[in-house]
């Protein structure tokens, strides 16, 4: 079987990558048998002549591979037909703007994996950018801190070298006395909450958060079950809202009434409560005045994401009195950040952490008849026609949806 990296052709450019040039030769290491291809690009953070000093050929043309390994969307001039396909299609979930996408995907008689239908039996997902997302989006919270307060000035990530330049710039500076309150416990809040202890802040409890003042900067890292309730009084279940999240509410404001600056990094579902409204943010208790908002659902959960922003534009302001947008550090503003293509800031170390990934859980079902079904469970067309698993779509990929 011929494995092939593919050029990332999505604009704004993408420089990250499936395999590093030290992943490819792992794989071929663990599999001797495969035959493995680099398609030349001039964007990809690894160049060219990295992937031949590991003995891959770097060829223009990949049409002769079975299997195609990409980061962001192809565009459909550049699919080629009857093969596998890897890749974030961003069509699982019905987006709009890619329904023509898998429609060509089912045309063209293609295989579509999307990284993110890459599940264990449970569906919990087995690769991601997600620390990589939680990593990039703390920092630049803290440098909208600095920026907005005139504190201190951190450079853009996209400037540094890697993670370890970036950790080193932080030890550099020195916070207020603020509390932070980062929501959620998947890879995404785990790659915040690594920012956090990088810089030495205090992690207290919901209770002593909610309850206490500091002469320190502190942080709370909150569950799904503290910033939701039961409307009915009764204990919440997480396995449970999970499933129906429609007997819920919000338990957020408590938080709110504590926070300075918010770090969302949860996995918010389809029925879930909002964590605070438009409304919430006018009341006079509302005390959060700065978002990281790594989870970027736009007029969502958190009221104050209203667009997306930039990696070259970071950072906006929300004027919660009148719901209108505002310059990040004008005085009546909720400063907000919400890139929501983080990992592209940090594209060596989020490749690498990804290949490590793809390598460990993905790579072995191509040798091993598919054994624990990860394959299957991923994949979303088959034969021109949706899987089973996928046929949730068929009314997307019609236009009716």
């Amino acid at each position: 079987m011929k494995f092939a990296i593919i050029k990332e052709r999505k604009n704004p450019p993408d420089r990250r990558v499936v395999f590093s040039p030290d992943d490819l030769k792992q794989f071929k290491t663990n599999y001797p048998d495969a035959e493995l291809v680099v398609e030349a690009s001039d964007i990809r953070v690894f160049d060219d002549a990295n992937y031949k000093a590991q003995g891959f050929p770097v060829v223009q043309d990949v049409s002769d591979a079975d299997v195609m390994f990409g980061v962001k969307e192809v565009p459909i001039e550049a699919l080629i037909p009857n093969k596998k396909y890897f890749f974030f299609s961003h069509t699982i979930k019905k987006q709009p703007y890619n329904r023509k996408l898998l429609k060509a995907i089912l045309d063209k008689n293609i295989e579509m994996y999307d990284h993110e239908t890459i599940v264990k039996q449970s569906g919990t997902r087995l690769i991601g950018f997600g620390r990589y997302a939680g990593l990039v989006g703390a920092y630049n919270g803290f440098r909208a801190l600095g920026l907005r307060d005139k504190l201190f000035n951190l450079p853009k990530v996209e400037n540094l070298k890697d993670l370890d330049a970036v950790k080193r710039e932080l030890d550099k500076i020195t916070l207020p006395n603020i509390k932070i309150l980062l929501s959620g416990t998947g890879k995404v809040a785990k790659g915040a909450k690594e920012i956090l202890d990088h810089l030495k802040i205090k992690e207290v409890s919901d209770a002593l958060y909610l309850t206490s003042q500091f002469t320190e900067p502190v942080y709370c890292m909150a569950d799904v079950m503290e910033y939701n309730k039961r409307t009915d009084g009764k204990v919440g279940n997480k396995l449970q809202f999970y499933k129906d999240p429609s007997g819920y509410q919000s338990n957020f404001m408590p938080y709110a009434k504590q926070t300075d600056f918010f770090i969302a990094g949860h996995f918010y579902g389809d029925g879930a409560p909002y964590l605070f409204t438009r409304e919430d943010a006018k009341h006079p208790e509302f005390k959060i005045n700065l978002v990281a908002d790594i989870s970027c659902d736009i007029d969502g959960p958190v009221a104050t994401t209203i667009r997306p922003s930039t990696i070259a534009d970071p950072f906006y302001g929300y004027n919660p009195k009148t719901e209108k947008e505002v310059a990040f550090d004008d005085k009546d503003a909720i400063t907000v950040m919400a890139v929501d293509n983080l990992p592209c800031e940090l594209p060596k170390d989020a490749s690498e952490g990804f290949g490590d990934m793809f390598l460990k859980h993905v790579i072995p079902a191509f040798f091993n008849g598919d054994e624990d079904g990860v394959l299957k469970r991923a994949k979303i067309t088959e034969n021109g026609k949706l899987t089973k698993r996928f046929s949730y779509l068929q009314d997307y990929v019609d236009g009716k949806e």
